[in-house]
Formats: C-alpha cells, structure tokens, sequence
C-alpha cells in the first residue's frame, strides 16, 4: 500500500503510541484527583502542554485541550461571537475554509450575526484588499486558516493579524493543517486564537487543542467541571494528551529538514504530473504551499472514478475533503479558485509523508498516467475535444 492520503489523516507514530500505552493501563490515574498516583499523570499533561506551546511560542497556560480541530474552530468562532456581541455581530472568513468554520459561521448567522465571506484568487490566496474593506466598526472576529487543507496554499497571516490588531479585532486562525508542517509563531502573526489536531501530524485521533491568547476573554464551550482552568469541562483525555504533546515534540525535532525533504518530494511529484500528463492543471500556490500538498485538476474525467482505480493499484489518495467524501458536489475551494464544475469534478489531492519514498511517487504517477489515459479513452467529450483539435490544426 502507498499511503498519499495524509491531510486527511496520518499513521501514530511508534514513539507517539509508546509514550501513550502506560497511560491505560498503568498510570491511569484521573490527573485532577489530589493523590500522588495522579499526580503523575498531571506532569505529563503539562510536560505535554508546554510541548505544543514550545512549538508556536506561546505560553504553556495559554493551550487548552479539546476533542480536535472541529470542537477548537466552534469553540473559538461561537464563543468570542458571544462575549462580543454588545461591540457588534459581524464575523469576517474566507470562502474556502474547513466546513467546521463555514458550517459554524453559518450557524451564526441564523442566530443573527453577519458574517462577509472574503474572496481568493486563483491560487487560494485570500484578497487582501477585499479583507480589509471588508473590516467595520462592528466586526468582532476574523477567522482565516492558516493553510488550505485541499490545495495546501498558505495563507498571509502576518499581514492578516496587522489588519485585526489594528483594528482592535480578534484573529483566528485554523491551523489544523500547518501546524507541525510549518513554523508557526503566533507572537510574529498576531494570532490571538489557534486550532489544531493531534492526528494531522502523527499524533492520535481525538485529541487536539485551542490556543488563547492571555487577556482573551472567551467563556466556556464544554460546560461541567473545572478542568482546563475552568474553560474546558470534561476529564482529560490523557493518553491522547500524552500522544499529542509527544508528536509536538517530534514535529519541532528536524523540522525544516523535513519540510525541505517532502518539498524536494513534492515538487518531483507535480513535474512529473504536469510534464506527463497533458490537460491538467496544479491547483493552489506554486510556491506558497504546504510541504507535502499536491493538487491537481485532470479534464475529462471523474475524479471519484480516478479514486477508485488507484485504490486498485494499493494507492490510497482523495479529491479533497474527507468531511466531504461521499458529496456529489465540486469541491467549493475549486470553485472558489474559479474552476468550472466539469473541470473541478476531476480533483485528485495526494498528500505526503516523512515516509514517502521517490520510489511510491514513481509507482503512483506511472499509475496516474494509465488510468487517466484509460478514462479519457473512454469519454465522448475528450474525443469530441481531440478532433476538434485536429480540425484547427489542419
């Protein structure tokens, strides 16, 4: 098998598993009881919390555990639009984000918020100019991902966090996608909120965090008892917390090195699409992308159909989303990038690993390139296109 499939999802690494195993069966310890027994397992939960801080330079109390990315984005997004109301009710995001964003903006506004969808262009990049216009006394929040988990175009968050500060809006900033993957410093980008997932960066499922930044004041999503400093209820997680601060860990270690690696990966895979494989097109940023993001739209066929002959061939690949698998509809971030639904319907996003070899890329493109073949052999409408080519050259 050949595994491409890792923004949706990667493998625990063996050190992530090994850090997490006593924590089920012996130093299961419930860590908010007094005794010494739990006792060890609070250390662990903070030895873990100050890993994730260490690697966004913030502060250890600033972190704050949640189920994953999807519970972080709806907390940050549904809680600040709460405490702020009395400034106003206008939220400002992209068109392209993660559905746990869309979906909750979307949730607010039948509670009577206003919400201003801003642009991108054709790469994924959020219109900068379109965002600051977009700003009014009454905007409370603008939440823009930190990196699009589709097409892996990293968005400007430098310039987007100067927008928000000074404006005197709070900024946050999905990224479920680049952290672990990129350096991240939320000092330097003036993000006052952040989400994150253990399991994008070999970490385990079902754990994650939200990044508040001290003098924020947002209340609580998950109400109960008084853990997480009272912000966030509920017993902790601690294998999983264990897990994900072990990952975090592994992520800082080496990782310009790894980027440097899976971009060099990377760039080969899109030469070799490109070059071999006529009428496709890259989608997102050339240069401004997530290391290991490949996205590419091929005309003519099915993406779906594409999906289904490659996991005949052992290669495990999507066509966006997988909170999307199974919709009939584009992708709304091809869209959004101004792809007409007849081309968008023909995505494929193969996502990489520190695992991945020169010799998997080889296997997968010289499968893309027969089975494309095969599909287009297969399609009136690439035949009608080739003969009317034919009839232009002639």
């Amino acid at each position: 098998m050949i595994y491409l499939d890792n923004a949706a999802t990667t493998k625990v690494s063996e050190e992530v598993f090994a850090s997490m195993k006593p924590y089920f069966c012996e130093q299961y310890a419930n860590p908010s009881a007094i005794y010494s027994f739990a006792g060890k397992s609070m250390k662990a939960v903070d030895e873990a919390r100050k890993n994730i801080a260490d690697l966004i330079g913030a502060q250890p109390n600033e972190i704050y555990f949640t189920a994953g990315g999807s519970e972080s984005d709806n907390w940050a997004i549904k809680a600040a639009a709460e405490l702020y109301n009395t400034k106003g009710k206008h939220i400002i995001t992209s068109t392209i984000e993660h559905h746990a964003v869309l979906h909750t903006c979307q949730y607010l506004e039948k509670q009577g918020y206003e919400v201003t969808y801003v642009n991108v262009d054709e790469y994924g990049v959020i219109k900068l100019d379109e965002l600051e216009a977009a700003i009014r006394p009454d905007t409370i929040l603008i939440t823009i991902m930190a990196a699009n988990n589709e097409i892996g175009t990293i968005q400007p968050l430098k310039e987007i966090g100067r927008l928000a500060k000074k404006n005197g809006i709070l900024f946050h900033t999905d990224a479920v996608q680049a952290y672990g993957h990129i350096p991240l410093n939320v000092d330097e980008l003036g993000i006052d909120m952040l989400s994150a997932s253990g399991h994008k960066f070999q970490g385990p499922k079902g754990i994650g965090f939200l990044y508040i930044r001290k003098g924020v004041r947002i209340g609580s999503f998950v109400h109960g008892g008084a853990q997480e400093r009272s912000r966030r209820a509920g017993t902790h997680n601690t294998p999983g917390i264990v897990g994900i601060g072990t990952a975090a860990a592994l992520a800082a270690d080496g990782l310009q090195a790894r980027m440097e690696k899976e971009t060099a990966l990377r760039d080969y895979l899109i030469k070799r699409v490109l070059t071999e494989i006529p009428y496709t097109r890259l989608n997102g940023h050339e240069a401004d992308r997530l290391p290991n993001n490949a996205n590419f739209c091929f005309r003519f066929i099915e993406g779906e159909s594409l999906l289904i002959l490659l996991d005949q061939q052992g290669i495990c690949a999507s066509s966006g989303s997988a909170c999307t698998s199974g919709s009939l509809d584009p992708s709304h971030v091809l869209l959004a990038i101004g792809l007409p639904h007849e081309i968008a319907h023909g995505s494929l996003r193969l996502t990489l690993s520190e695992e991945t070899t020169r010799a998997d890329i080889d296997f997968t493109v010289d499968a893309i390139k027969k089975i494309v073949e095969r599909l287009r052999s297969m399609s009136p409408l690439y035949e009608d296109f080739i003969k009317q080519n034919q009839k232009e050259e002639a």
